[in-house]
């Protein structure tokens, strides 16, 4: 289950934020860790990306009702926002832009799957798919395969022994050209 938390028009250039999230995107986390991470990486970007998680695990535990031990990190994903455009003043009259830079964030939590659920995923695909002829069987299927893939190999390098070409010509001619043909 996916649960999201975002935030927009963060005054913070996107460039600066994606230095932070590099550090936190896909290392499948706890939320735990990438808190304690977060909280001690010495950016301003570390507190808009704490903010924003802090607000996606109050998202998962007030409409879902999912622990915050349950979930981690699946994406992070940083846009660039609206620009504003400023002028600052130069020598013999002239101006130049500022561009004061915004961003938005958004956090994809996801829960982990229990592992007993998986357990008993897997004992009824076995159950239900292998019998014990197909058992049996497979070896057979398996070396039928092996014999039919060693003859075409064979067939092969016997086409390829048959259609090699033989240099014409001495090598002492080759390597002694004046001009490059």
């Amino acid at each position: 289950m996916e649960i999201k938390a975002s935030s927009k028009y963060l005054r913070i250039s996107p460039k600066k934020l994606r230095q932070v999230v590099d550090l936190i995107r896909k290392k499948k986390l706890t939320i735990e860790e990438t808190e304690a991470q977060l909280k001690f990486i010495r950016k301003r970007a570390s507190e808009f990306i704490l903010k924003t998680l802090h607000s996606a695990i109050s998202n998962a535990k007030h409409n879902f009702g999912i622990d915050k031990k349950d979930l981690f990190i699946k994406n992070i994903i940083v846009n660039q926002g609206p620009t504003l455009k400023r002028w600052r003043a130069k020598a013999f009259g002239r101006a130049a832009p500022i561009r004061k830079r915004s961003s938005h964030l958004e956090i994809i939590l996801e829960t982990f799957k229990p592992p007993e659920r998986k357990q008993r995923e897997a004992e009824k695909i076995s159950e239900e798919h292998l019998s014990e002829k197909d058992i049996k069987e497979e070896p057979k299927k398996k070396v039928e395969g092996y014999e039919k893939v060693k003859k075409s190999k064979r067939q092969i390098k016997q086409h390829l022994e048959k259609t090699k070409m033989k240099p014409k010509g001495s090598l002492i001619k080759k390597v002694f050209r004046r001009k490059a043909i």
